[in-house]
């Protein structure tokens, strides 16, 4: 809108119908007051009536004036800036500019309202009173109250503790909070949907999606059956159990996935969610990418590299067989008879992810494994004595690894005998920073994956091979 149509229209209108009206008022005013004054004038009294009539007069018209100008569209004061509707003036357009906006932090808050009519709305006012912004929020219905879980961004000054307080002053209870970042912003459906295509593309996402959907909580897929074939006692109804702090939800290769999250109970919406993952990955069946790379080692020979699973099972089995007892001692650390028992558990997806070394003619030399061990995630590797010393361990872990920053996690570790000096040359040869541990001879590595940049997670370029 231009300067002169926003002065047009701001012109007071000209009402002439309303002066016509007065005007006509006016005349027949005159015509009574005339009739009144001969009618009195011949009265002894007459001179008196007319004086009072006539400061009557006088007070009536001052009180109209006064009325008018109280209650009529008068254009604004002389103090008006000239700011318009919805606009700022000059001076309050030079203080809002120069206005820095404070540092803020993102906030994942979760607590408990009473199910009434303004419980919610007085949580909100208290969180704006200290200029909180509500960027998302859930609900999820309880029998008694409703749970609330907000993503929040507040002003970086204001601490954890004083917005508790807040929050619990305005009515919430058992509140829960942690910092948040930038992966939070997403909403929950596009969340969950990315979730569930990720667990229907790969059977080993499941645990990972859970623990996603979940925050921070201990996954543990206990199989029906021990490695040396006997029951394990674990199961759970098909439609799961949810106590608390625990839910258990039925494994589809018949154990049970236990989740536990001891710091937050679990509400019903997140069991529900939780329980359709795993009926999803149920219907599915077991499935398992198959990508493949065809890599070059220095002596000429090719080899492929490719995850593995259970159809994998016979192959691996006759790789042991062609293993010495003392590669397969550094492997499995225990008696070489029960190596074979450890193969079928390896290869499920539903506790790790496998990979697999396969010579141009399909003779599986290597396996790689990462596996999820509830919080942590452990790495182990096996490569067949005629094939060692030529790179691939150091191959396989490059990858493992990459997986398993993929997957978020913060950690590995590798479990192995102190003279296993393959294994320590492998894990040295990843440039992470690493803690030690022995124990009776055993020696635990841990590599921790959030020290350092993500294209720092692969083998030294002289130790990896040519595509």
């Amino acid at each position: 809108m231009t300067d002169v149509t926003s002065a047009k229209s701001a012109r007071r209108p000209h009402h002439w119908r309303r002066d016509l009206i007065e005007l006509a008022a006016l005349f027949t005013a005159v015509a009574v007051a005339d009739a009144i004054a001969n009618l009195i004038g011949h009265q002894p009294d007459g001179p008196y009536l007319l004086m009072a009539s006539a400061v009557a007069l006088a007070a009536t018209a001052a009180f109209h004036t006064w009325w008018a100008r109280r209650h009529s569209h008068a254009p604004p004061p002389d103090t008006d800036t000239g700011a318009g509707p919805g606009r700022l003036s000059a001076d309050a357009e030079e203080t809002v500019g120069t206005d820095e906006p404070a540092e803020t932090v993102l906030w994942r808050m979760r607590t408990t309202v009473r199910d009434t009519p303004g419980a919610l709305a007085a949580l909100c006012i208290a969180l704006a009173r200290h200029r909180i912004d509500i960027l998302t929020l859930q609900t999820h219905p309880l029998a008694e109250g409703t749970v609330d879980e907000f993503l929040l961004r507040a002003p970086a000054t204001l601490p954890a503790q004083q917005l508790t307080r807040e929050v619990s002053a305005a009515g919430g209870s058992a509140t829960w909070i942690e910092r948040a970042d930038a992966h939070d912003l997403v909403d929950t459906p596009t969340r969950v949907l990315g979730l569930a295509t990720r667990t229907a593309l790969d059977a080993a996402e499941l645990p990972l999606a859970l623990r996603q959907l979940l925050g921070r909580c201990t996954i543990h897929s206990l199989p029906a059956l021990s490695i040396t074939g006997r029951p394990t006692g674990e199961s759970a109804p098909v439609e799961g159990v949810l106590e608390d702090t625990v839910m258990r939800l039925r494994d589809p290769s018949g154990g049970v996935i236990t989740v536990e999250r001891p710091y937050l109970p679990f509400t019903p919406t997140e069991f529900a969610r939780a329980r359709a993952l795993v009926e999803l990955d149920a219907r599915l069946g077991p499935r398992v990418p198959r990508s493949e790379d065809v890599l070059t080692l220095p002596e000429g020979n090719e080899i492929t590299v490719r995850r593995a699973d259970r159809d994998d099972l016979d192959a691996a089995l006759a790789m042991h067989g062609r293993c010495s007892e003392h590669t397969l001692g550094l492997r499995y650390h225990g008696p070489v008879r029960d190596a074979d028992r450890y193969l079928d558990h390896l290869l499920s997806p539903r506790f790790g992810r496998t990979l697999a070394v396969q010579t141009a003619s399909g003779r599986l030399v290597a396996l790689g494994h990462l596996l999820w061990d509830g919080d942590e995630t452990e790495v182990a590797l096996l490569v067949e004595d005629d094939w060692q010393r030529r790179g691939i361990g150091s191959e396989l872990l490059g990858r493992l690894v990459t997986l398993a920053v993929e997957a978020g996690c913060e950690s590995v570790y590798a479990v192995t005998q102190a003279h296993n000096t393959g294994m320590v040359a492998a894990m040295r040869a990843l440039s992470l920073p690493l803690d030690y541990q022995i124990e009776e001879g055993t020696l635990v590595i841990t590599a921790r994956l959030a020290a350092v940049p993500a294209q720092q997670f692969a083998p030294p370029a002289e130790q990896r091979f040519r595509h």
